[in-house]
């Protein structure tokens, strides 16, 4: 994979994940910061570390699997895994700052 394919994919990572939403929050999930870490493999082999904003989010399933698909989608991604993990705990300090003025947080 050449660094342009492998810019590539990774911008439209992020532009799938901007469109990923938990149902109860009008935000993306990557603009609330629910999203630790991207790591994409020579081979295609995408992971993703995320995490939600409770440990309980009756939404998760939900979360997960529509992160899965979208990322399933992207050329170039042979492989998508997504780690759902609690370490560090999420605090609205890692939104963005068009999430918190979205959520009224400015």
């Amino acid at each position: 994979m050449t660094d342009s394919q492998r810019t590539a994919i990774e911008d439209r990572v992020v532009e799938l994940l901007r469109t990923v939403f938990d149902p109860e929050i009008p935000v993306d999930i990557y603009s609330l910061g629910l999203v630790y870490k991207i790591d994409l493999a020579d081979d295609g082999a995408l992971s993703v570390d995320m995490t939600l904003t409770a440990p309980n989010c009756p939404a998760a399933d939900f979360i997960v699997e529509d992160v899965r698909l979208k990322l399933e989608s992207i050329e170039g991604v042979t492989s998508v895994v997504v780690n759902i993990v609690f370490e560090p705990e999420w605090t609205q300090d890692m939104m963005s700052e068009e999430a918190k003025l979205e959520l009224g947080f400015l």
